[in-house]
C-alpha cells in the first residue's frame, strides 16, 4: 500500500481528464450498525462520516477499478446489538443489495452474521478486534483497534508518577469485558493499584451508585473504560457531584461541550480520553480524509453540527484504506482486496503508519496497530497531548494483555468454546 491516502489520490484524479469508462453497475457498501438504542452514538455518526467519504469519491468520478469507474452507494442497516436483527441485515445487504464490504461497529450482534458473511466471502470490517478468530478470514479491523490503544492513555497518566490508585468500571458485553481487561492489563503495567471494579449492566445502571462504589477507597483516578456515551455522561456527572478532584479517564468523551457545561471547566480539565477533534493543531500535517482532517471535521460539522463523535470518522477511514487497495487490485473481489491490503507490512492508518497484528491475541494478523493519540481537555477544547506506540507497548506486554483477556473469558477459543456448547444444546 502507498503511504499517500486513497482520497488524497482522488482530489487530485478528480482534476484530471478521465479516461476510464463509467460504469452502470454501482459499487455497493453495506452499514450494519446500531442507529439506534444505547450504542447509536457509536453507529450514527459514523454513517455520517461514511456519507462524505462516498459523496467525495462519486463527486471525483467514481471508485476507478481497473479501466472503469463506477459509482458508490451506501446501503445502510439498523442492527442495534441484536444478533437476529444482524443476521436479518448482513442477508439483506448481500443477498438483496449485492454489498462487497460490509461495515459494522462490531459486537454480539455481528459476531451472530459472521458465519453467513464467511460463507460468502464477503469482507467486513470491525472496530472490535476481540470479534477477530481464525474463524473470521474475511474481518478485519483496519481502522480502530479497540481497546488496546487504551493503553496509550494509561501510560501517559502514569509515566513518571507514584503508582496511582484507580477505580475502573465497565458494562458487562462485547464492548466493556475486551475494555476492562485491557485497563486491567494497563495498569498493571504500570504498577498501578485497582482500588475498586464495578460491572454493571450492559444497558447501564445507576451513575451515582457506581460512582459512590468507586469512590469508597479514595481513589485518585476514576477510569469509565469504554462505557457508552449516554454512561460516559452520567458517569462524569456523578463524580462532579461526588466532589471527586482526582484524574478521570474514559476511551471516548463524546461531546464534552455539554460536560464541561453540566460540570465545570475547572473540573474537566485534564479529563483524558483517546478521540481528538480533527481540528487539531497535532494533525495538521496528516494527509488522510480529502487532503487535511480539518477540511473533513469542517464539512462533518457543516453538515451535521453537534454530531461528532469518536467514531465520526472511523468508518469513512476504513474506507480510504478499502478503496485504496480496490483500485490498486483492480478489483471489489474480498480475496483480492485482502491480497491488496496485506501486500506489504504497512498500511497508512488515520494517524501514521500502522503494521498489521493479532495472531498472538486473536489468532489472525487482521488488525492495524500503531501510533494513536491521547487527548486532554485543555481550557475547554479537546487537544492532543501525545502520540503513543501501541506496537512498542504490545512488545513489552501482550502476555499479559492475554492473560486479562482470558481471565475475562475475552479470548478467540473461549468465544468459540461458548458458541460450540451453545450450538450443542
Amino acid at each position: 500500500m502507498s503511504q499517500s491516502s486513497f482520497a488524497q489520490f482522488l482530489s487530485v484524479s478528480g482534476r484530471l481528464p478521465r479516461l476510464d469508462q463509467m460504469s452502470s453497475t454501482p459499487v455497493r457498501i453495506g452499514f450494519l450498525a446500531p442507529l439506534s438504542g444505547v450504542a447509536e452514538g457509536w453507529g450514527r455518526p459514523g454513517l455520517n462520516g461514511c456519507r462524505i467519504w462516498v459523496d467525495q469519491v462519486n463527486a471525483a468520478g467514481g471508485l476507478r477499478i481497473g479501466a472503469e469507474r463506477r459509482r458508490v452507494e451506501l446501503l445502510p442497516y439498523d442492527c442495534g446489538d441484536d444478533p437476529e436483527r444482524a443476521q436479518a441485515g448482513a442477508a439483506q445487504l448481500v443477498d438483496e443489495g449485492a454489498a462487497q464490504l460490509i461495515l459494522t461497529l462490531g459486537g454480539a450482534g455481528p459476531r451472530a452474521a459472521q458465519p453467513f458473511l464467511n460463507a460468502r466471502r464477503v469482507l467486513t470490517s470491525t472496530l472490535l478486534p476481540s470479534d477477530l478468530s481464525p474463524d473470521t478470514p474475511y474481518l478485519i479491523a483496519p481502522s480502530e483497534v479497540h481497546p488496546v490503544y487504551a493503553v496509550t492513555g494509561v501510560s501517559y497518566l502514569c509515566r513518571g508518577r507514584a503508582p496511582r490508585r484507580v477505580a475502573l468500571c465497565a458494562q458487562v458485553d462485547a464492548m466493556g469485558l475486551p475494555s476492562l481487561a485491557t485497563y486491567r492489563a494497563a495498569f498493571a503495567a504500570e504498577g498501578a493499584e485497582v482500588t475498586a471494579e464495578v460491572q454493571y449492566a450492559a444497558e447501564g445502571g445507576d451513575a451515582r451508585t457506581i460512582v459512590a462504589e468507586m469512590m469508597a477507597n479514595s481513589p485518585d483516578m476514576l477510569c469509565w473504560c469504554t462505557s457508552y456515551p449516554p454512561m460516559v455522561q452520567a458517569l462524569t456527572e456523578a463524580a462532579f457531584a461526588a466532589g471527586f478532584s482526582g484524574q478521570i479517564l474514559s476511551c471516548t468523551l463524546d461531546n464534552y461541550a455539554r460536560l464541561i457545561a453540566r460540570t465545570s471547566a475547572e473540573f474537566m480539565e485534564g479529563v483524558t480520553f483517546q478521540f481528538p477533534d480533527f481540528d487539531d493543531p497535532a494533525l495538521a500535517d496528516k494527509a488522510f480524509f480529502f487532503n487535511r482532517p480539518k477540511a473533513f471535521y469542517t464539512e462533518y460539522n457543516t453538515r451535521y453540527p453537534g454530531d461528532w463523535s469518536a467514531v465520526s470518522w472511523e468508518y469513512a477511514a476504513i474506507l480510504d484504506i478499502w478503496g485504496e487497495a480496490v483500485t490498486h487490485a483492480a478489483s471489489t473481489a474480498s480475496g483480492a482486496v485482502m491480497a491488496s491490503l496485506k501486500q506489504k507490512g504497512q498500511v497508512m492508518h488515520a494517524f501514521g503508519a500502522a503494521e498489521w497484528w493479532g495472531r498472538g491475541l486473536f489468532g489472525v494478523d487482521n488488525a492495524l496497530v500503531g501510533d494513536w493519540p491521547v487527548v486532554q481537555i485543555r481550557r475547554g477544547k479537546a487537544r492532543i497531548v501525545s502520540f503513543e506506540s501501541v506496537p512498542a507497548w504490545l512488545a513489552q506486554h501482550e502476555a499479559g494483555l492475554r492473560r486479562e483477556m482470558e481471565a475475562l473469558g475475552q479470548m478467540w477459543y473461549q468465544r468459540r468454546a461458548g458458541l460450540e456448547a451453545l450450538v450443542a444444546r
